[in-house]
């Protein structure tokens, strides 16, 4: 008897692993399948929480009624399959040209609609999704959402009977949280008739230290991209703008194949960093731009004439307790980085101490930085 119950658990949870593997196959066979499942009503708790991830700040969202006629914006959603095809071609009931643009490492999108339509569409499509709008600023054309957690759960059905009973029994869910946030930057083309968007996912999760001590303790770090979530959303992004599904997913898969950028971390002026990048100008500006986004790091302001990123950011060295109390943010310091053509085949990437003081941290800081910018290619 004991081995009939041995051998029927046995099946039970083989069955739940196949099970659970078709599901992730399933997630992977293409865009749209993917079932995202953000939490808007459930608050982040940790023992240690960084500032950024505490009391999100809500604007009020764009009403789609002002551009749509005969809309109910509360019904938008996405849900699994191509089901998102269907509910969001009735909310944008024009056709929209919206194409992805790709250089080196980076993808992007071109809309036909001008910048402010598409900054409003972007805070209805992260309303949609449980979202609230953290950071703005429209000068540079920069949005940022708050942090939710993203922990679907698995179907019963996926992790098989006898797992899902003991589940239910001792109220338990088999993963620490994961939270993500979107940064979406604009920069207006063809005289501000057409747009230019990068989306960027950034990602963090809460881990145990110290396990089995006494000393145990849950913590949130950087949790490395999913690539594969971005690129959902992307494609979201897309269908909401009034894009064609089955085109989006061809130039989305057209557009995974990257090619390298050659760029080479090097000796500058006054002993600072320099990148050098065997690409034009507006290349390189474009790569720059999307590293910021990579890394997470707030341009205040830009100049795309000019080739200037003004950015905040906080140096490693001077991270503490003043840090863990207030945040990185009172910490950050204002720095410039320039991008010059050198010549018809390379360009250069400046690092600029606005203080002008010249000191050595700031220069160490410099290589540090760039660095960072370099390894994102």
């Amino acid at each position: 008897m004991i081995k009939i119950v041995t051998v029927t658990l046995l099946a039970f949870s083989v069955a739940g692993c196949f099970s659970f593997n078709e599901a992730k196959q399933k997630a992977k066979d293409g865009l749209g399948a993917r079932d995202i499942q953000y939490y808007s009503n459930k608050t982040v708790t940790s023992l240690e929480i960084p500032p950024d991830l505490t009391k999100p700040s809500s604007q009020n969202a764009f009403k789609l009624s002002e551009y749509v006629k005969n809309i109910e914006e509360d019904t938008i959603s996405f849900s699994k399959n191509d089901s998102i095809g269907n509910k969001v071609s009735k909310v944008l009931t024009t056709p929209s040209s919206v194409e992805i643009k790709k250089v080196g490492q980076i993808r992007w999108l071109v809309v036909d609609k001008k910048p402010e339509i598409v900054w409003n569409l972007a805070r209805s499509f992260f309303k949609s999704h449980g979202f609230s709008i953290k950071k703005t600023n429209k000068k540079i054309g920069v949005m940022e959402t708050d942090f939710l957690e993203n922990r679907p759960e698995i179907p019963d059905q996926s992790i098989g009977l006898i797992r899902s009973m003991l589940r239910k029994a001792i109220k338990a869910r088999y993963a620490l949280p994961i939270v993500d946030k979107y940064r979406i930057r604009m920069e207006p083309i063809a005289d501000g008739k057409k747009t230019e968007v990068h989306l960027t996912l950034n990602s963090m999760e809460e881990v145990i230290t110290n396990e089995g001590g006494d000393s145990e303790n849950t913590i949130w770090q950087v949790r490395p991209k999913d690539a594969s979530l971005e690129t959902e959303m992307l494609y979201r992004f897309m269908i909401y703008l009034g894009g064609d599904h089955a085109k989006a997913r061809e130039q989305i898969a057209a557009a995974k194949k990257k090619k390298q950028s050659n760029v080479k971390l090097v000796d500058g002026i006054g002993g600072y960093a320099k990148l050098q990048f065997s690409l034009s100008k507006y290349d390189t500006w474009e790569n720059i731009g999307w590293a910021l986004d990579q890394l997470n790091i707030d341009v205040e302001d830009k100049d795309v004439k000019e080739g200037s990123f003004y950015v905040n950011v906080a140096k490693e060295k001077d991270k503490g307790v003043f840090s863990l109390l207030f945040g990185d943010d009172a910490i950050k310091k204002s720095y410039q980085i320039v991008v010059r053509q050198v010549d018809s085949e390379t360009t250069e990437v400046y690092f600029n101490d606005l203080t002008e003081k010249n000191e050595q941290a700031t220069i160490d800081f410099s290589y540090e930085l760039l660095g960072k910018i370099a390894k994102q290619f």
